[in-house]
């Protein structure tokens, strides 16, 4: 338990950059009806600055913990498409759904297969695809299998994270719980965007999206720290 105190504190102000352009970006909170290069700076801006989070780490850190360099690749892939989401009325939702998928491959291999859990696979499979059920009738052309696959690639990655989380016994840890709760949130924004694109207009739909988002990014961020802060800790010990 203190090691875990220790662990979360000693991250905590290394975040405080992210905190600081999520802030930035709800006050702003420039229109979506005129997308630009700055509106698309400002949109990306806390997933920057979890690039740093990552990079302050060391670049050894990276290289030598595969799972970490795996997250910021997936960060790099999802400012991409968040990018690409700015201009989506443009033409260019498929292109950010594409990078969203790639980065929810790294994620999945990031958090590894062990352990298995086969039965939180199967319950992701069929919360899944129930979702996938319900917005079927709502799509056409090719959406109708670019959202499944979509589906498909973010419930693994779901699964991955929370079969991590063995919560029966002493095998779980801070940075685990991260990552089952930062998937958790990940899908709930992704399922918003879902219904408010293809199915009817959701209430507040932008800021739910948002907050999700950022919060889920920064809880799988952090899940890439548990090698290293151990080390330091052991250091500090």
């Amino acid at each position: 338990m203190f090691v875990s105190f220790f662990q979360v504190k000693s991250e905590g102000p290394k975040l405080v950059p992210f905190f600081k352009a999520t802030c930035v970006y709800f006050v702003l909170w420039l229109p979506t009806s005129s997308p630009s290069w700055f509106s698309a700076l400002i949109k990306c801006l806390p997933i920057f600055c979890l690039w740093v989070f990552l990079l302050a780490h060391g670049i050894n850190f990276l290289v030598s913990h595969r799972s970490a360099s795996r997250i910021l690749a997936g960060l790099i892939f999802s400012a991409v498409g968040d990018a690409f989401l700015i201009w989506q009325e443009q033409g260019y939702f498929i292109h950010g759904l594409l990078m969203f998928a790639i980065t929810h491959i790294l994620y999945s291999s990031a958090f590894g297969m062990k352990p298995l859990d086969l039965k939180a696979g199967l319950f992701m499979g069929l919360v899944c695809s129930s979702c996938y059920a319900f917005l079927y009738s709502y799509l056409s052309g090719p959406f109708t299998y670019l959202v499944a696959v979509y589906i498909a690639l973010i419930g693994f990655m779901g699964w991955r994270a929370v079969a991590g989380m063995q919560l029966c016994n002493d095998l779980w840890t801070w940075t685990k719980l991260s990552a089952c709760i930062g998937a958790m949130l990940f899908m709930v924004s992704d399922l918003t965007i879902a219904l408010n694109k293809f199915c009817f207009p959701v209430p507040y739909s932008r800021f739910i999206i948002m907050a999700t988002y950022y919060a889920a990014q920064m809880l799988i961020a952090l899940s890439a720290v548990e090698s290293r802060d151990e080390e330091d800790f052991r250091k500090r010990s």
